[in-house]
């Protein structure tokens, strides 16, 4: 970083450009610290990440990401315009995307309208090549560890990108799972081998990108397992029971009807639900699931039940017999009790 000077941002430049780092400017702020929005001298908008005295992330992690991030390119990564270490300063520069992050928008009663199922198919999409970007086009093997709705950044088109990689590992293509004592990430996206041993690979960051996936078809939150004993239903397992009944249209309360494509929901759903699999070796990876949510010719396998159901939530639907992502209208297949109905997706 020092051999690059054009990554390297002086303080009294950010300083101008954030006014400060006034509260006027705070985009939000995360486990790393605050976010402001500053605009250059010659009008470039960006986003300046300021490490909090306080934070529990410190200069590892910063390193984690300036490494990373300057390193990388992709159109569904965040791009690292540079840093600045001044002062006991310490802070990212990154490009300004307008929409901020897709938590903002998708868990907004009023703002999600906004997410039509184009926006939303599109951003699944996205995300699943930039993951898929990171555990196999780079040159090594990156594992995110920390993907959440408030790490997808959304541009003026509402393109998505991956954002903060402070908790990112690094590995050679022969040592891909790591083991951990210091458990970090969200809990709502973290996979069971994770959270309960500290087992990281690629096929953890497929689980959190599963229910990613499943946010964005619900349009709500998986809370359950961050808040137990509340009696609000986690979205996996409603996901899973309304699946297994073989009507998902209740799932789709907060999206637009508008060019919702009913073969598309189901095949995200399905994808969704292969992702979560308690089983790691069961989910499939990320260049597989890219393949799965673009080709409507591929005959997607059942999966199992995701880990964090509470089985007295699912009556009689613990598990489902036969799914297939596609219309079972089509020839040769007859509709069953168990397949995800159409026309139930179909705008009235």
């Amino acid at each position: 970083m020092i051999s690059t000077q054009s990554l390297l941002y002086d303080l009294s430049t950010l300083r101008a450009a954030t006014d400060n780092f006034s509260d006027e400017h705070k985009l939000g702020e995360g486990g790393f610290g605050p976010v402001y929005k500053g605009t250059l001298h010659d009008g470039q908008e960006i986003a300046v990440k300021r490490l909090s005295k306080t934070s529990q992330q410190g200069h590892v992690e910063m390193k984690n990401e300036v490494v990373l991030v300057a390193k990388l390119q992709h159109k569904n990564l965040v791009r690292l315009l540079g840093c600045c270490i001044q002062e006991q300063e310490m802070l990212l520069v990154y490009e300004f995307l307008s929409n901020k992050s897709l938590d903002k928008i998708l868990f907004d009663p009023v703002r999600r309208q906004e997410l039509t199922w184009g926006h939303r198919f599109r951003i699944i999409q996205g995300i699943g090549r930039g993951l898929l970007y990171l555990h196999e086009d780079s040159r090594l093997t990156i594992i995110h560890r920390d993907l959440k709705a408030s790490n997808i950044l959304l541009d003026l088109d509402m393109n998505p990108k991956i954002s903060d990689f402070g908790l990112a590992k690094l590995f050679s293509l022969d040592a891909s799972v790591g083991n951990t004592s210091n458990i970090a990430g969200t809990y709502g996206y973290m996979a069971p081998e994770y959270a309960l041993h500290g087992i990281f690979s690629a096929k953890s960051d497929v689980y959190s990108y599963g229910v990613l996936v499943l946010e964005l078809v619900a349009g709500r939150r998986n809370t359950f397992s961050q808040y137990p004993g509340t009696n609000d239903e986690d979205l996996l397992t409603r996901v899973w029971r309304d699946w297994s009944r073989g009507s998902v249209s209740d799932l789709l309360e907060g999206c637009s009807a508008d060019g919702i494509q009913p073969s598309e929901v189901l095949r995200c759903i399905h994808v969704g639900l292969l992702c979560i699999q308690e089983d790691a070796h069961l989910r499939p990876a990320m260049a597989a699931v890219v393949v799965m949510l673009s080709s409507r010719s591929i005959t997607l396998p059942v999966p199992t039940p995701p880990t964090y159901l509470i089985p007295s939530r699912l009556g009689a639907f613990g598990r489902s017999t036969t799914h297939e992502a596609e219309s079972p209208t089509k020839a040769g297949h007859e509709p069953s009790r168990n397949d995800a109905s159409i026309s139930d997706l179909e705008p009235r």
